[in-house]
């Protein structure tokens, strides 16, 4: 295939009822520095539970083969390996894109809300170079695809915003953030400590990097020393801040980091009191990105799978799993040899 002939492939979709619908994308040439990938992979995030409902294409963790190169290509050639993520484009001319903070660009474009007929379900997208990152050499592709988001978005808010080795960090939940939030943290040099509802997860947890393990299930408070400088909540449901905030350094980060309705609540004067910060954060930007690729391969951090074939069949079990709280921890849909 060259680049100057339509690009035809199959692709799944969300639909109404919720349920998994199959279809195809046609697309034009490859025009400036657009890439043609076969997907390989695609990770199965929290977030495609609020898209399963649309009519869309599902999915935004991919990683594949480049197949075929626009005329304004500069580095990739056929046959690397890339993912990308929940990012799609930006403005490229906003005061937060000159910063090398694309990720909050008012103009960029994000899964689920352009581009609504590619996902990384699907068995080949079009994507632009510039937001295409390549998978370090080592690495396979089941490991590299849930990194592509939930990868990126637990490095973003230690890398970026400054989290030091000698810092005191909090995790909230090990699940499919909880879990590589444990390892990116520990790997970091920062005393990790988990929490959890029970200890069914504690081992795991400790296995993984935490310097300790709570069960927080009917707890009144928690018997940990105060002091910590970044709390990371990768749960949606909120925290009982009466556990929480007693705990907290003074000037300490507060993360919220999953997708979820409704408000998210601090109590007001301890807040207050402590100069507490509610930090803001969505993925992460190209530069921090490629960092998080490169750590992890340099630290062996991986995901903990659950591999699905990448059809119809296996998508809606692996949406049921994830629904269900049955994943532990990230799922990956693996394209069917042959398609």
């Amino acid at each position: 295939m060259s680049s100057s002939d339509k690009i035809s492939f199959t692709t799944f979709k969300g639909s109404k009822s919720g349920d998994i619908v199959q279809s195809e994308t046609t697309l034009g040439p490859l025009t400036g520095d657009q890439v043609h990938v076969t997907v390989t992979v695609s990770g199965l995030c929290g977030t495609d539970i609020h898209m399963k409902n649309s009519d869309m294409v599902l999915g935004h963790e991919g990683v594949g083969l480049v197949t075929a190169t626009g005329p304004a290509v500069k580095s990739l050639k056929k046959g690397d390996r890339v993912g990308w993520g929940y990012i799609h484009d930006s403005c490229g001319q906003c005061q937060q894109c000159l910063m090398g903070q694309e990720n909050i660009c008012a103009n960029n474009s994000l899964y689920g809300y352009t581009n609504l007929d590619q996902g990384s379900l699907a068995y080949e997208a079009v994507w632009r170079e510039a937001f295409l990152f390549k998978v370090p050499d080592g690495m396979t592709e089941e490991d590299a695809a849930p990194l592509m988001c939930g990868g990126a978005t637990v490095f973003n808010v230690l890398d970026f915003y400054g989290v030091k080795p000698t810092d005191r960090v909090g995790v909230i939940g090990v699940g499919g953030l909880g879990h590589l939030a444990i390892q990116f943290a520990a790997k970091m040099g920062c005393e990790t400590h988990v929490f959890s509802g029970t200890d069914s997860k504690k081992a795991e947890a400790l296995s993984l990097g935490a310097s300790s393990f709570h069960a927080t299930k009917g707890a009144t408070s928690l018997s940990l020393e105060p002091g910590l400088d970044a709390l990371l909540v990768t749960t949606s449901q909120l925290p009982d801040w009466n556990l929480y905030l007693p705990i907290l350094a003074p000037s300490a980060k507060i993360f919220p980091l999953s997708i979820a309705d409704g408000d998210f609540k601090v109590p007001y004067m301890p807040m207050l009191m402590k100069g507490i910060t509610v930090q803001g954060s969505v993925v992460a930007p190209r530069q921090v990105h490629q960092r998080m690729l490169a750590f992890a391969q340099l630290h062996g951090i991986k995901p903990m799978l659950n591999r699905f074939q990448m059809d119809r069949e296996g998508i809606e079990e692996a949406f049921g799993k994830l629904e269900g709280g049955e994943m532990r921890y990230r799922g990956v849909l693996v394209r069917p040899e042959g398609k």
